[in-house]
């Protein structure tokens, strides 16, 4: 039991931090690229939660936290060579997924190590998504959460459809965040959800996956 309750401590998604103006993103940044701790601590405090959705598309929960700090741990020491300030939260999430993609290579049974079907802790401030059929509403992030297990999205939808519903993040702040226009995350999220719903139509209604 002790391993659960881990397990879903490290799940849940990092607190979240007032967002910088984009003029005091960027200014944080310089700081911290010229060295300034304070700037940086407040750069991995509004971040937080953009690779903590990152990583949770991709990982196993249990991984989540000493992921967190290994992503932030190679920011720092990279972050001399960050060309575009302004490009940091896209340059964080692409070392996020290079992370995992790693972890991946060095953990080569996939089999082993597929997410757990449980509901992602966190998301209380979901919102519910009309799904149809017998089963009416179900959370967004419990659904999620089966289908990472089943590996029934791919990585690009997962990754939106969990920073707009289990993170809390806008459409804009997506596009954003992940250097996309808002035109194509609002397809990317119109679609995930479009084969969210279709999965979960095809579950027996008696729910989960006995296979």
């Amino acid at each position: 039991m002790a391993t659960a309750k881990t397990d879903a401590s490290a799940a849940k998604s990092p607190a979240r931090a007032p967002r910088p103006t984009a003029a005091e993103h960027l200014a944080l940044v310089e700081a911290a690229q010229a060295g300034d701790r304070r700037a940086f601590a407040r750069l991995y405090r509004s971040h937080g939660r953009l690779v903590h959705g990152v990583l949770l598309s991709r990982l196993p929960r249990a991984e989540l936290r000493d992921a967190m700090q290994e992503v932030f741990t190679v920011a720092l020491t990279k972050l001399g060579e960050l060309r575009e300030p302004g490009s940091f939260a896209a340059w964080l999430a692409a070392i996020a997924r290079n992370y995992a993609r790693d972890w991946f290579k060095r953990h080569a049974n996939r089999s082993e190590i597929a997410h757990e079907p449980q509901a992602v802790e966190g998301a209380a401030g979901s919102p519910d998504i009309e799904l149809g059929g017998a089963g009416g509403q179900q959370r967004l992030a419990d659904a999620l959460s089966l289908l990472g297990a089943m590996g029934e999205l791919s990585e690009d939808y997962r990754e939106i459809l969990v920073l707009r519903f289990v993170e809390g993040f806008s459409g804009p702040e997506i596009a954003a965040a992940l250097d996309m226009t808002p035109g194509s995350v609002r397809v990317k999220l119109h679609r995930g959800v479009s084969r969210l719903r279709d999965r979960l139509s095809a579950e027996p209604a008696s729910g989960g996956c006995h296979e």
